[in-house]
């Protein structure tokens, strides 16, 4: 009898024109948290889909305790014990924290759905946990992190042995984490195998016992997290040293290119930007750097158009410009790839160049003419400066992985020639030869004359990347930190104002000239 929890054997996987997996093996111990790693596209994700019944393997086999099992749909991974908590979270945002953890197999009683006892068994499973959530809110109303524990509750209701975690830090703060791992550890101790993908490769040695790596759709080998380094995973991971992972050529003192004053969302609840300045220069890259739910990404919403009611002023090249729509912005030169590009940015049905050239059509449409080998030129030119991995260019992009439709977001931006552009959470779900890509194209477009902001909740690539940091607090600037001082310490310092410290005395002059000069 195996000592394995779960052992996935000589696995196999294609879909037209792609390989996505080819052998692959992977061992899961009782109680372990075992962490899956590998560039976009490594087949990751059509892995633990294979697990999950979702996809079903054309070769390979499937153990649990020793015992082979068919999973060949999501209802047969249920019944083996096999939760997937996936990087997209699939909640009913107007339905109760209760009606989603039951969704489908709701408790009746006499008259239909009994909705106290719902509640109630939610609610022991929550305060398990000490979430500190309320099992009748509605999801709507919960943050990011708050609903990332709920499906680890939902998932622990099924009564699971084998949980996956796709991402699920890549939107929490650096506390919510801690919280996050503490449950992981908790579960672990009761014999619960978990499969942990992430990019984050400085939270392995914190929370994870084992990894193993994936290389475009093979079985590279797995380690000892304790007896491993990060250099030899990186090297695993993209089969070279990457020698130069950040690559920045800082600037100093260009001229003002964007100048915003004053910016208001114009909200009188749950107000998220208030009087916000902050200044760009020509070539280089402000960092926006805060905790979640600090107001950065809605600052940047204000400036490029898309809230409604939002006040202030901005100053393109000397020139004041009114922005009311993101059409506006984009006929000044400014572009905003979004945080979220499921919900944001993608039209996931659509082909790689139609996501590639959707935002340039009059360079490729005249008179209702379609030159379609102009379109495909674009495409192949963002395609090939992102390095973005697809099949082909007629591919839809929902085939793509993650890391490859973030390359495509940012590729179809690039095609209008930006004199600002607004990259938010830039890297997130990114692996980290494709982050090395993405900082040298940064650099390069700097060195052109871009003018970068970057929104990131990664202090490394903040602190790296960034020839200027803006630290924001509770919809409000705290200070600017220049690229010679900036430090982790001196960011959170800011981050971490107490609210009452910016609404009296000087501390409330945050946003002034001397802070952003500072």
């Amino acid at each position: 009898m195996s000592n394995y929890l779960l052992e996935m054997k000589h696995v196999s996987k294609e879909f037209p024109g792609v390989k996505a997996l080819q052998n692959v093996d992977f061992q899961l111990l009782p109680g372990e948290i075992h962490a899956l790693l590998g560039e976009n596209g490594a087949g990751k994700s059509t892995l633990i889909k294979v697990l999950g019944g979702i996809y079903i393997a054309e070769e390979g086999e499937i153990f649990i305790d020793g015992n082979k099992v068919e999973i060949n749909n999501v209802n047969a991974a249920r019944e083996a014990g096999i939760s997937i908590i996936h990087q997209e979270l699939v909640q009913v945002p107007r339905m109760t924290v209760a009606e989603n953890i039951f969704l489908g197999r709701e408790p009746m009683g006499k008259f239909g759905v009994d909705a106290r006892k719902m509640i109630k068994e939610s609610q022991q499973m929550l305060d398990r946990f000490d979430l500190g959530i309320n099992a009748a809110s509605e999801i709507y109303d919960l943050s990011i992190a708050q609903q990332q524990m709920v499906e680890i509750v939902k998932a622990i209701s099924f009564n699971c042995r084998i949980l996956v975690m796709d991402e699920p830090t890549s939107s929490i703060s650096d506390r919510e984490v801690e919280q996050l791992f503490e449950i992981m550890r908790n579960l672990a101790s009761q014999g619960v195998g978990i499969i942990y993908i992430s990019h984050k490769m400085s939270e392995l040695n914190e929370v994870c016992d084992r990894v193993t790596v994936l290389r475009d759709g093979t079985y590279v080998g797995t380690r000892v997290v304790a007896e491993t380094t990060k250099d030899e995973l990186i090297a695993l991971m993209v089969g070279r040293e990457l020698d130069q992972y950040y690559t920045r050529d800082h600037v100093k003192g260009t001229e003002v290119i964007l100048k915003c004053e004053h910016i208001d969302d114009g909200k009188k609840k749950h107000k998220r930007v208030n009087d916000v300045s902050f200044e760009v220069r020509k070539g280089e890259i402000v960092g926006f750097a805060g905790l979640v739910g600090a107001g950065r990404s809605e600052t940047m919403q204000c400036v490029f158009g898309l809230t409604p009611g939002s006040t202030g002023t901005v100053t393109l090249e000397g020139k004041e410009v009114a922005i009311k729509t993101p059409v506006d912005a984009m006929k000044y030169g400014i572009s905003l790839v979004p945080e979220n590009r499921k919900v944001e940015g993608l039209y996931h049905i659509q082909s790689v160049s139609f996501n590639s050239t959707i935002e340039v059509l009059h360079l490729f449409i005249k008179n209702l003419m379609v030159n379609t080998k102009k379109e495909r030129e674009i495409t192949q030119e963002f395609v090939d400066k992102m390095h973005t991995k697809t099949p082909s260019l007629d591919q839809a992009v929902t085939n793509l992985s993650g890391g490859n439709q973030q390359k495509v977001m940012i590729g179809r931006w690039l095609a209008t020639e930006p004199k600002i552009l607004i990259l938010d959470e830039p890297t997130r779900g990114v692996d980290v030869g494709a982050k090395a890509e993405i900082y040298e194209i940064m650099n390069e477009l700097t060195k052109q004359g871009v003018s970068i902001i970057m929104i990131s909740s990664e202090l490394p690539e903040i602190i790296n990347m960034a020839d200027r940091v803006y630290v924001m607090y509770d919809g409000r600037i705290t200070g600017c930190i220049d690229y010679e001082d900036v430090s982790q310490e001196a960011i959170m310092k800011l981050a971490t104002l107490e609210s009452d410290q910016h609404k009296s005395g000087d501390a409330g002059n945050s946003n002034s000239q001397e802070a952003i000069e500072a």
